[in-house]
């Protein structure tokens, strides 16, 4: 009775995590998807918990209270803008758990294990070790703890493919010969090199493409622990979430033009090489605005089309930006906002954060939404965004972002542009798109900027 209770508890725990994907596929739906996610996963745990191999529950009982110690303040007290930090440690946890799974297996059978299963157990440890320390990695440079551009060194992409064949080779070796624990540490070790060795070179511009792999990883990982334990759950959230990351990776990577082998290997994003390659604008000048100038354009425009960006994150300034739409359409304007998909350092990090500030979904529009409308706009506000809104991505070929989809900011009739500076974006190039006769830049922190904006549209 017990076994048959476990098995359907994880069935349905299966289904509602499919459920949860689906949901996932829509911002109207999105909540509900993450809710019936969390509960799936609570399913899950409970039928975990009446497996016979448990006898004493002391640890698992510690295990959680820690758990829920940890993860509840990151969940309650962290601020949206850290979202992409949270998702990467997240994954390095994730990560963690797999690799303990998979040691813990070796250590108490080693030489015991059948090829399968060795199979199993040796692509959770390789693939999960990679994982901690390149889902770390990424955290250190999403948190400015390391320089977020390329960090790069001669022969570094052959060093670090001889490193993945000799790991990878060490897993060949050890499916026929599993008793060699030696080389099973090692190849551990090695594993963590790799995640260490492989997100140096990408740069802050590819962040959103490598945590999506990286969560591809960590899904494949648990797919192995599961095949490893003959736990069904694992084994299908674990595939879930394997093939979800791999696609979203392939997606992330066609919004911007490049392919996975430019992105683990082309040290993209604010390196020196960029720069050069990248058109600048030597002799050219930016004209700049004031804030009333700015207020009075926002005030008479009929089609406002905001593009958010990073350095609205930064600034935490969503709700400011909700407010200014308030004003204009007090005024009888309509606002609008244009998402482009790696906006930010995640998938989605721009509807995450307008969302937290109230803003209706159906007024957060997709590339090829709100494309054919710029031309109609009024006004296109640009707040922090940079290498997404750059033309050179149309008109010159020897551009890094060359072939990227960008939003058409600059076929609005007006462009007003709120940056902090005029420092390059993480693609380390100079963006056509402020040099434009049309455009207006208003400098300054982009919360204070958006604040003193909305103060004066109520004042007008």
């Amino acid at each position: 009775m017990k076994d048959w209770f476990i098995q359907a508890s994880y069935l349905t725990a299966s289904v509602l995590f499919i459920l949860s994907l689906r949901g996932l596929s829509s911002p109207d739906t999105a909540r509900r998807g993450m809710n019936l996610g969390a509960i799936g996963m609570l399913i899950a745990v409970v039928g975990t918990l009446l497996q016979h191999e448990i006898v004493r529950f002391e640890w698992i009982l510690a295990g959680l209270v820690l758990g829920s110690a940890i993860g509840a303040p990151m969940a309650i007290f962290m601020p949206m803008t850290a979202m992409p930090q949270r998702i990467a440690i997240s994954h390095a946890f994730g990560a963690l758990a797999a690799t303990l799974v998979g040691i813990d297996k070796y250590y108490r059978h080693g030489a015991e294990l059948g090829s399968a299963t060795m199979a199993a157990v040796g692509f959770e440890v390789m693939f999960g070790s990679l994982t901690i320390t390149g889902s770390f990695m990424a955290f250190a440079k999403l948190q400015e703890l390391v320089r977020g551009a390329p960090i790069t060194y001669p022969l570094q992409n052959a060093s670090n493919l001889a490193l993945f064949a000799s790991t990878f080779g060490i897993l060949l070796y050890l499916i026929f010969d599993p008793g060699n624990a030696h080389l099973f540490y090692a190849m551990a070790c090695f594993g963590l090199a790799i995640g260490v060795l492989m997100v140096l070179p990408i740069g802050g511009a590819d962040m959103p493409v490598v945590v999506s792999l990286l969560n591809s990883y960590a899904g494949l990982a648990s797919a192995a622990t599961g095949f490893a334990l003959s736990n069904n759950v694992l084994l299908i959230a674990g595939a879930l979430d394997g093939a979800s990351g791999f696609l979203l990776s392939i997606l992330m990577s066609r919004a911007m033009n490049r392919s996975f082998r430019n992105v683990l290997f082309g040290a993209f994003g604010g390196g020196a090489e960029a720069a050069v390659a990248g058109k600048t604008a030597s002799g050219l000048a930016v004209r700049s605005t004031t804030v009333e100038d700015a207020a009075i354009q926002l005030a008479y425009a009929r089609l406002v089309i905001v593009v958010p960006g990073y350095g609205m994150a930064v600034a935490q300034a969503q709700h400011q930006v909700r407010e200014l739409a308030e004003q204009v359409e007090v005024r009888g304007g309509e606002v609008k906002y244009a998402i482009h998909p790696v906006a930010g350092r995640m998938p989605g990090h721009m509807n995450v954060l307008l969302a937290e500030a109230n803003i209706p979904y159906d007024k957060l529009l997709d590339m090829d939404e709100i494309n054919p409308q710029f031309a109609n706009a009024d006004v296109a506000l640009v707040i922090g965004a940079n290498d997404v809104v750059n033309p050179a991505a149309r008109n010159d070929k020897s551009s890094p972002i060359y072939g990227m989809p960008i939003l058409n900011a600059d076929y609005a009739k007006q462009v007003i542009v709120l940056k902090r500076s005029m420092n390059p974006g993480f693609a380390g190039i100079e963006n056509e798109l402020f040099y434009n006769p049309k455009t207006a830049l208003l400098f300054g922190d982009a919360k204070a900027s958006l604040t003193k904006l909305v103060a004066e549209m109520k004042n007008a």
